[in-house]
């Protein structure tokens, strides 16, 4: 019945060390995060800006057609002083 359990004789081992490897995969996958991170916030800064820009060119070419009309509610008539 020994024989079959010959690994319960060996004590289990507390030196586990993951080395030199898992610390290169830790820190490769650290910088790996860093550089996604500092690309998504550039393509965030980016995309605000051109959403800022298309609204203040709409705000634009309202204010372009309000004043061609008279305002958006329509022609203004002059205020006359009795």
């Amino acid at each position: 019945m020994t024989a079959a359990t010959p690994f319960a004789t060996t004590p289990p081992s507390s030196d586990f060390n993951p080395g030199f490897l898992a610390f290169i995969a830790f820190i490769s996958l650290a910088v790996i995060l860093w550089l996604l991170m500092r690309n998504m916030n550039a393509r965030m800064r980016r995309m605000s800006y051109r959403q800022a820009a298309a609204g203040r060119a709409r705000n634009e070419a309202q204010a372009t057609d309000d004043d061609l009309t008279g305002g958006p509610d329509g022609p203004t008539s002059p205020i006359t002083q009795d």
